[in-house]
């Protein structure tokens, strides 16, 4: 399977990205292939400008930065992305990037994308247990996995939260285990 792995995180060498870089050791061991982009530093402009706007869903009716974002996308069979838990929800980049690139006709609409799988691995400062308070982790799934990957026909999914980052290295080291884990069977 090729697998496009969107990491959105400021630094490289966050917990963030060790865990990506655990998914992706998973995933190559598994035999898949993986194109890493890394939005920070591909710098990829977030936001949404009037040439990106939904229109007839034309591919070349998008600005030339988006025709190569999303052809460079939908030429794997999946997309996972890692990420950290900002405000209930994923970082203003990741958004952008999904905003100009998932856009009408290219993943919903009269979409004709080729991505059947999906996951995001999201890390959260909060445990598990803050997360259920108040059906908080019910409302991530709903916005993230329903919103996004089932909104554009993606159902092979996966939202997995690793909770508690900042319960010390030990905690921690069982989420890039999990990450590992998860490209290894994805």
């Amino acid at each position: 399977m090729k697998i496009f792995l969107a990491f959105c995180h400021p630094r490289r060498d966050s917990l963030t990205g060790t865990v990506a870089d655990a998914f992706l050791k998973g995933a190559s061991k598994a035999g898949h292939e993986i194109e890493f982009f890394d939005l920070y530093r591909e710098k990829f402009d977030p936001v949404l400008r009037e040439c990106d706007e939904p229109n007839d869903g034309t591919l070349e009716n998008y600005s030339k930065e988006i025709q190569e974002s999303f052809t460079r996308l939908n030429k794997n069979d999946a997309i996972v992305m890692v990420f950290p838990l900002w405000w209930w929800s994923m970082p203003a980049m990741l958004k952008g990037w999904i905003d100009r690139v998932w856009n009408y006709g290219l993943t919903y609409g009269p979409s004709q994308h080729n991505i059947q799988k999906g996951a995001m691995l999201i890390l959260a400062e909060h445990t598990e247990a803050q997360l259920k308070k108040r059906n908080y982790d019910e409302s991530i799934k709903t916005s993230l996995d329903v919103g996004i990957f089932n909104y554009n026909d993606i159902h092979d999914t996966d939202l997995i939260i690793l909770g508690g980052t900042g319960l010390g290295r030990e905690h921690c080291s069982k989420h890039i285990k999990t990450a590992y884990e998860k490209g290894l069977k994805f």
